[in-house]
This record gives structure tokens, C-alpha cells and sequence, in this order.
């Protein structure tokens, strides 16, 4: 009697139980995959960039072994894991080797991307990838179907590694023809081969770039890995898997590959134009060096940093040329910046359907969703805010001009790296400035891109219709 007194009661304590626990992990796994993808990008590049800052603030980060001011530090490493190579001390002199390798190391993490860093780990040591990690690493490389994130994780590594070890094999014996020994031949074919496909632009070199002014075994070799790491991962899956095939290619990356195309057209033109009789850029160079420079400061702004043109002597057209293509950046899911090419193509095409009266915004024989439009004019929005207010600021605390100013801001914001020269020389707020706005602008877009997509929602009320006068 007591046994079948106690049955009962058994089962109202542990029946409930597992049900609540299968609640309770749904509930987690909802909310991680729905709000906490910002949230562990943010944390993560917040995190690494403390690591990386206290590595280079070590003395042995230094030639001389005298350390690093915490600002340039801090700076340095922003620059580095946002993948920018702004910087306010010189990288061929001030940093030793051990630094320099910190530099290359947080630029590779940064390129790669965190997340997608912590899938390849999960798939390496579970051989699975859970839901969760599937949203966080699809909104990070932009697959678009959740089903993709296996093979473009495949792709991202494969081809990083395809190409920096291509540009290594390129670069490293024309290193060494030109009089360097072979141990720092090594370390400048990988240091560049890094930097350039993850178009962190950073130059190991003293002597900097423009000594290459015109050489075709180096801008070629670095102009064609800063051009294909600009494209973005999802670009290059589908690329990859549908070579022959490009009527099957997506929208996306048909849209990408156009809108490149046709931008650094108009950059080969306008910089090869503005710049053809400057005497301080172009004006006294053949005609060969004149347009292999042209060409190689057309893909440069895509977001890869490195000048063979001495910016701050450039003309002011070409400057005001240089700050239009930063802010448009390179495509989604690339280790690019700005507000992505693919954003700036859909407003141009949501403005030409609006001056011919069509009621869709179409491509391609598809149809752009009004969502996808209303995300773009966000990201821009937001974009052009934080430019306004950096420049603002920085106005406000330095004695440069406008000009100097917006050039310094779009190239941060836009993880370009390209300088007027001013930033060495910017008091200790206005570099804290600058960093965050290569912070905001590496990890901005992207997450104001995934956050305004999964907050769309569908209203059962609407308030009645009324057009207020446009324009």
C-alpha cells in the first residue's frame, strides 16, 4: 500500500522535470541563435584586441625594446583585427620580428574572421556543427542558406590559404633578387601575402610601397590578392562551384563581380586622368608606370591599404575619388570594409526604378525583396552617421582640414588604411577616435545588417495610408 501510495507522487515530482528541461534548452538554443551572434563577435574582437594590445605594449613587440605607448598599442591592434592598417608609428621601423608576427597573426584572424575561426575548431574536434554555430557563421559569411555554411567555411579556408601561399611563391624570390637575404625574404613573402589578401594593408618595409611604383612582380601579385579577398567567401563558393555555369550563378555574386568591375573602371580612369600630369604622383613616369600605378590605385580602395602614389600629394579630385570608393568598400562576408558593393548597387537600382516608375527593383530577371532595399538605406544611414560624427569630432580636436579629416575617418571606417600622413601626428583622443571607428566600421554594417533581417516582422494592424511630399 505504501509502494503504491508513493507511485504517484514519484511521478508528479519527475514527469514535469525533463519536459522543463527540454523547454528551458530550446528557449537557450532560440535565444542563442536569434540574439547572441552581435553579441559574441563583439565580445570576441573586444577581447582579442586586449590580447593583442598587451603583446605589441611588450618590450620585445620593439626594436629598440623600449615598449610602446598604450594608445599606439591599442591602436596598432584595432588596426590589425579590423583588418585596416592605419598607424600611428611606423611599421618597418618601430616593430621587431616578434612584433611583426603579432601583427601578421591578428591580421589572419581578423581576415578569417572569429567566427568563423571558432567553426573550424568545432568541425575539427565534433566533426558536426551545431544549429547555433551554423547561424553565427552564416551571418558572418553571409551564406545564404544555412545548409551552405559547411562549404563555404570549406572555401574561405581554401582559398585564403590558395592564395596567400600564391602570393608567397610570387613575391618571396623577387624578395630576395632584390638584394634582401633569404630569411627576410621568407617573413616579407608571408607578411605581405597576409596582408594583401585579407587587405589589411599593413608594409613591413622601412622604405614602404612606393619604391614599387610601377613593378609589375609586386603590384600585380598584390593587387590580384587584395582584388579576390575583397570579393567575399559567398562569391567565391558559388564562382568555385558553378564555373562553367554562369547563368546559374546567384544574384549576389553576379552583382558583386559587376559592380566591381565597374568601379574599378571608374577609378583606372579617374586616377589614371587626375593624376596623369600631377609632377608630385604620375606626371614625370612613362606611360607603362603610369598605368599599372593607375590600375593598382583603382583596387586599392576595394579596402587593401597599400600606395605606390604618395596619398597626400595626390590631386583633390583624386582624393575625393579615393573617399567615394572607401566608403563603398568590397563585397559581403569579404575581409573588406564600407558598406559593401552589393549595398551601393541595390540603391543605385532602387533609384533608377524610381525614376522610370517601376514599382519592383529588379536584376538579373529576379526581383529584389523591399526588405533587402530597406536593409541597404539602413546600412547606409548608419554608415554616413558615423563618418559625419568622426569627422565632426576630429575636426573639433585637431587642426587639419576637412579634406584631411574625411579622408583619415573613411579610410578607418571603411578598413582601408590609406593616409593622408596625419594620423602619426593626431593628439591621443583623436587616435582613441579613429580606432573606434575602425572598430564600429569592421563589425557596424555586418551587424546592423543581420539584426535589422531578423527583426522583421509582420503587423496584423496598419495604421490607414498617407504620402507625405517627397523632394
Amino acid at each position: 500500500m505504501t509502494e503504491r501510495g508513493t507511485r504517484p507522487t514519484r511521478r508528479r515530482l519527475s514527469g514535469p522535470a525533463p519536459r522543463a528541461r527540454r523547454q528551458g534548452l530550446r528557449d537557450h538554443a532560440r535565444s542563442l541563435s536569434k540574439a547572441t551572434p552581435a553579441r559574441i563577435a563583439l565580445g570576441v574582437f573586444t577581447l582579442l584586441i586586449g590580447v593583442f594590445t598587451a603583446l605589441l605594449s611588450l618590450p620585445i613587440a620593439t626594436r629598440d625594446g623600449q615598449g610602446t605607448d598604450l594608445i599606439d598599442a591599442l591602436f596598432t591592434a584595432v588596426s590589425a583585427i579590423c583588418v585596416t592598417g592605419l598607424v600611428t608609428v611606423d611599421t618597418g621601423t618601430h616593430w621587431s620580428t616578434f612584433g611583426l608576427t603579432v601583427i601578421m597573426v591578428a591580421v589572419k584572424l581578423g581576415g578569417l574572421g572569429l567566427m568563423t575561426v571558432a567553426s573550424l575548431l568545432s568541425i575539427s574536434v565534433m566533426h558536426r556543427l551545431g544549429l547555433a554555430q551554423r547561424v553565427i557563421t552564416a551571418q558572418e559569411t553571409r551564406a545564404e542558406r544555412l545548409a551552405e555554411v559547411g562549404g563555404v567555411l570549406r572555401v574561405i579556408l581554401i582559398t585564403s590559404t590558395a592564395f596567400e601561399i600564391a602570393t608567397f611563391v610570387a613575391l618571396t624570390p623577387y624578395m630576395f633578387v632584390t638584394e634582401h637575404g633569404v630569411g627576410e625574404s621568407l617573413f616579407l613573402g608571408l607578411f605581405y601575402a597576409i596582408s594583401a589578401f585579407n587587405n589589411a594593408g599593413f608594409v613591413p618595409e622601412a622604405a614602404g610601397t612606393a619604391q614599387y611604383l610601377g613593378d609589375p612582380f609586386f603590384s600585380i601579385p598584390i593587387g590580384l590578392a587584395v582584388l579576390v579577398g575583397s570579393l567575399g567567401f559567398p562569391v567565391i563558393l558559388v564562382v568555385v562551384r558553378k564555373l562553367r555555369t554562369p547563368r546559374r550563378w546567384s544574384v549576389h555574386a553576379k552583382l558583386t563581380l559587376t559592380t566591381t568591375a565597374l568601379l574599378l573602371v571608374v577609378g583606372f580612369g579617374g586616377y589614371l586622368t587626375m593624376e596623369w600630369s600631377n609632377p608630385a604622383t604620375l606626371g614625370n613616369e612613362g606611360v607603362g608606370t603610369k598605368v599599372l600605378a593607375a590600375g593598382f590605385a583603382a583596387i586599392m580602395p576595394r579596402s587593401g591599404g597599400f600606395a605606390t602614389l604618395d596619398v597626400g600629394q595626390m590631386t583633390t579630385e583624386s582624393r575625393l575619388l579615393t573617399d567615394l570608393l572607401m566608403f563603398i568598400g568590397g563585397g559581403s562576408g569579404s575581409t573588406a570594409g564600407g558598406i559593401r558593393v552589393t549595398t551601393f548597387a541595390l540603391l543605385m537600382l532602387s533609384i533608377w526604378a524610381e525614376i522610370r516608375g517601376n514599382p519592383d527593383v529588379e536584376v538579373f530577371g529576379r526581383r529584389i525583396p523591399h526588405d533587402t532595399i530597406r536593409q541597404a538605406i539602413g546600412v547606409l544611414v548608419m554608415s554616413a552617421t558615423i563618418v559625419f560624427a568622426a569627422t565632426f569630432v576630429l575636426l573639433r580636436m585637431t587642426p587639419y582640414s576637412l579634406d584631411q579629416v574625411l579622408f583619415e575617418s573613411l579610410s578607418a571606417f571603411g578598413t582601408v588604411g590609406l593616409s593622408t600622413g596625419i594620423t602619426p601626428s593626431l593628439p591621443t583622443e583623436a587616435k582613441a577616435v579613429l580606432a573606434l571607428c575602425m572598430y564600429v566600421g569592421r563589425l557596424g554594417p555586418m551587424t546592423l545588417g543581420a539584426a535589422l533581417a531578423v527583426r522583421s516582422r509582420v503587423r496584423m494592424i496598419q495604421y490607414p495610408e498617407e504620402r507625405p511630399i517627397v523632394g
